[in-house]
């Protein structure tokens, strides 16, 4: 299923979706397909599309980013800053942030912020975005 409720083709890529979210264009990664370890993996498709929020699912990110002494969250969160893009992290990460006090401490500090989030639901990113 595409992030805008149509069929994939099976074996097919399936490209991101823009989506305007409280007035703002988001690239919605879609829900399917490899883990995502580099942020180079979407940091193309975010220029291409002309766009400063990416919306990534939690289920999408390979197992290290919330294994933080393995830096790939690290390396993650600073090419995103580098480009200045913006991470939206969407879906349930309770489980992580239940395991690891800095995973918890991480998310705690980025929900503060403006450069990532981690948000349950695309509703809950649009009312970030309008505020």
């Amino acid at each position: 299923m595409t992030p805008s409720g149509r069929e994939a083709e099976p074996g097919a890529e399936i490209a991101p979706e823009v989506r305007r979210l409280g007035g703002h264009p988001v690239m919605l990664c879609p829900e399917r397909g490899a883990p995502l370890r580099e942020a180079a993996d979407v940091i193309g498709d975010a220029f291409h599309h002309g766009v400063t929020w990416v919306a990534v699912p939690a289920a999408r990110l390979d197992a290290d980013f919330f294994r933080l002494r393995t830096g790939v969250a690290g390396e993650f969160l600073q090419k995103f800053a580098n480009y200045r893009l913006r991470l939206a992290v969407v879906g349930d990460v309770s489980r992580h942030v239940a395991a690891s006090d800095a995973f918890r401490d991480l998310v705690r500090e980025c929900d503060r912020g403006t450069q990532c989030w981690f948000v349950p639901d695309l509703e809950a990113l649009g009312g970030r975005l309008v505020s």
